[in-house]
């Protein structure tokens, strides 16, 4: 998946590179016509096609910063545009302006573009005394329905990226509602500790010593907790998860708004909850662990079970699998997990529609709040595979 990632970046660079040398060839050998079929005299056409030659090459050189500097491209392309319009009225130049103008829609707002539009129509308007007037209406239409897509490109764009924001936006908000869990689960042993300490502080120090250690290892885990919470979620938890929300007034009770008592979120010991109903379902799970398996910190273990339950549930939903293989690596620093299926490749688990799409933006959100990664994409032998890495030392 890495190989591809490479070979897609390579792709977008010769893309880069290429469009604007195709664009070049065109208008030269366009250039190169109006040229032959002048009348004028050999120095006046030869100084026509030296400036017409300059300015294409101006043209085309700005298009390779289209991506980055769209605004000044197309300030570039139809001022280009309409030299090569005046050098050669006859002839039609607008090629390296409607790339131009697409680069600029798709990436500015419309009070961009649209000037630029009008811009560009005024260009190939310079044409209409000597051109043929159907070939220029012709053009014109061209270069409005170039604006028209490049327009309905951004706001497609638009519309998934709000989509996205909102994704993660809302599995923000469940990382947060989770951690608060583990918090008050931290919090509320804490104060079991302390008062069972406080009870024997007199006739059994030793004892008391050993729950002042629980109460550091607690304060310790909870303080971790914190701060990914922290990292996941800046603007705070709103009045309803304040420090004292669902904590009881009696000893060691965490309660939830509605009275239940709350409890850590599941964990990698929990696993079953998530592949036995699957397994009814028809899809066969294998779960396999290497390494040494050992209690993880709360935050790891509720997000690998997360990841792990998300990328199942797309398995069954999205990729159409019958098997599917979950494997656990407990490293020394890092919990890797991997869930690789049978189902449909690059029609799989996170990929076959918006749905699993945004499941993917929520494990990658997870892993990015512990200082990890997720990777997705086709198996080495087909089907779909999700591939997440947690430190265990989280870094958010």
């Amino acid at each position: 998946m890495r190989r591809a990632s490479r070979y897609a970046l390579l792709a977008r660079r010769l893309w880069a590179v290429a469009l604007p040398l195709v664009v070049g060839l065109f208008l030269l050998a366009a250039l190169s016509g109006e040229h032959k079929l002048s009348s004028e005299q050999s120095d006046a056409r030869s100084v026509r096609l030296g400036l017409g030659t300059a300015l294409i090459v101006g043209q085309v050189a700005a298009l390779y910063w289209r991506q980055t500097r769209p605004v000044t491209v197309a300030v570039v392309a139809v001022a280009g545009g309409a030299g090569s319009q005046l050098l050669a009225p006859s002839g039609l130049f607008p090629a390296a302006g409607m790339v131009a103008l697409w680069s600029l829609t798709t990436q500015r707002s419309w009070r961009l573009s649209v000037p630029a539009l009008v811009a560009l129509l005024g260009v190939v308007a310079i044409s209409l005394p000597t051109a043929v007037d159907g070939d220029v209406y012709f053009v014109m239409a061209v270069v409005a329905l170039v604006w028209a897509l490049a327009e309905a490109v951004r706001n497609h764009r638009r519309a998934l990226a709000e989509q996205t924001r909102r994704a993660v936006s809302e599995e923000r908000a469940r990382i947060a509602r989770e951690l608060h869990d583990i918090l008050a689960h931290s919090v509320s042993m804490i104060v079991v500790q302390a008062s069972a300490g406080d009870d024997v502080f007199d006739h059994s120090p030793e004892s008391a010593r050993a729950a002042l250690r629980a109460i550091e290892t607690a304060g310790r885990e909870a303080l971790g907790e914190l701060r990914l919470l922290l990292a996941a979620v800046r603007p705070g938890l709103g009045p309803d998860s304040g420090p004292d929300s669902g904590l009881d007034s009696g000893p060691g009770t965490v309660s939830a708004p509605d009275g239940e008592a709350l409890r850590p979120g599941p964990g990698l010991d929990r696993i079953d909850e998530v592949t036995d109903p699957l397994r009814e379902a028809g899809l066969d799970v294998a779960v396999r662990r290497a390494g040494t398996v050992r209690p993880l910190p709360g935050a790891v273990d509720l997000s690998a079970y997360r990841i792990v339950q998300e990328a199942l549930t797309n398995c069954l939903r999205h990729a159409r699998a019958t098997r599917v293989v979950v494997e656990l690596r407990y490293g020394r620093d890092l919990l890797e997990v991997d869930v690789l299926d049978n189902g449909q490749g690059d029609a799989g688990s996170a990929g076959a529609s918006a749905g699993a799409g945004m499941g993917l933006i929520g494990m990658r959100e997870r892993a990015a709040v512990l200082g990890g990664s997720v990777i997705a994409g086709p198996g080495p032998d087909g089907g779909y595979r999700v591939e997440a890495r947690l430190p265990l030392a989280a870094s958010p």
